[in-house]
């Protein structure tokens, strides 16, 4: 049995700790919000994040990071983008031990146009940890609360943290593999995000099956571009942080992302989507990012230059996606032979 503290009590934050706790280890769900942690820890239940499920009556609830990370071996990070640094820093004056780092959360920070790792390795002390290791893959929170079977991936710069990991989360309903790209697992569960809010949009203009299965497609052509010229390797796209991750979160009522792409494609805009979303939704901020790093990059994609500009230009939605629909004529392998052939000439 381990101790481990997790930093972040929304959905996924909360399905992670109760696959932890499933599998014997002494579990801290750290929460900023008092309200919130009464509730987990009076009530077991997290309603605002994962209605009609029962928590573990031993999960405990905390608002003190101090008492969170006191004497724990393994921290996971599950938080929004735009929190990881702010954390990260106060985790850095309380932590006096050395830690496994892990975090669940995907998306690309708009300023510096970073991962979470990078993010996570300029704020914490390297004395305080080995590594770094990403847990990501197809994996929505209400179904792993409910133990549907659910196969993710582990990542790290030092595979011997990565299988740690694996042994920590890894039981019957919840699977994990291991990988030693993560830059392509980070990147493929970031851009994933943009993707599916293009499918939302799709789908609430009616588009139907057809045009989401050329969206989803093509996009991954798109993030496989990117992440290739950042370091990755291609084939993690194929895998489960690419084409696994896109298919749940393009194709699932539980998706945010998609919610969202929906509810902007009925005529809404970006602030009441947002606001009545209610949760974060990763893939406005990491279309940002990724539209300025392809820019810097000389990356082409199309899909996530429509997506920028329906977020952040006010274009209509329908004529975006029209004008990708009547695009130059090219070769569907011309792509995927410039990936391979760009990585391994490398």
């Amino acid at each position: 049995m381990e101790k481990i503290a997790v930093l972040g009590a929304g959905s996924w934050g909360t399905a992670l700790a109760m696959v932890l706790k499933d599998n014997g280890h002494d579990v801290r769900l750290w929460t900023h919000n008092q309200s919130h942690a009464d509730e987990i820890n009076h009530t077991h239940t997290n309603k605002n994040y994962l209605p009609n499920v029962v928590l573990p009556e031993c999960l405990k609830a905390y608002t003190s990071l101090d008492e969170a990370l006191k004497d724990v071996s393994t921290i996971v990070f599950v938080l929004p983008t735009e929190a990881i640094r702010e954390v990260c820093r106060k985790v850095a004056k309380i932590l006096e031990h050395r830690v496994t780092i892990i975090h669940g959360t995907k998306g690309i920070e708009p300023q510096s146009l970073k991962r979470v790792s990078e993010m996570m390795e300029e704020e914490l002390p390297q004395e305080c940890y080995t590594d770094i290791v990403v847990l990501s893959g197809p994996s929505h929170a209400e179904e792993v609360s409910l133990k549907h079977p659910t196969t993710v991936t582990a990542s790290s710069k030092t595979m011997a943290e990565a299988e740690k990991v694996q042994d920590l989360f890894i039981n019957e309903h919840f699977r994990v593999y291991t990988s030693a790209d993560m830059i392509g697992v980070e990147l493929g569960g970031s851009l994933k995000n943009i993707i599916a809010l293009g499918a939302g949009i799709s789908d609430g203009l009616g588009y139907g099956d057809n045009a989401k299965a050329a969206l989803v497609t093509r996009g991954l052509a798109e993030i496989a571009r990117l992440g290739t010229a950042k370091g990755a390797d291609p084939l993690t796209f194929v895998g489960l942080s690419g084409v696994g991750d896109l298919i749940v979160t393009c194709t699932s009522v539980h998706s945010r992302n998609w919610k969202a792409g929906n509810l902007l494609a009925k005529g809404k805009n970006l602030d009441d989507v947002l606001g009545e979303m209610g949760m974060v939704v990763e893939g406005v901020r990491t279309t940002k990012a990724a539209y300025e790093l392809a820019e810097k990059e000389n990356v082409e994609m199309p899909i996530t230059k429509g997506l920028y500009k329906i977020l952040f230009e006010d274009a209509n939605p329908k004529d975006v996606v029209d004008q990708l629909m009547t695009r130059m004529r090219r070769h569907e392998m011309e792509d995927l032979s410039n990936v391979l052939s760009n990585r391994y000439q490398q």
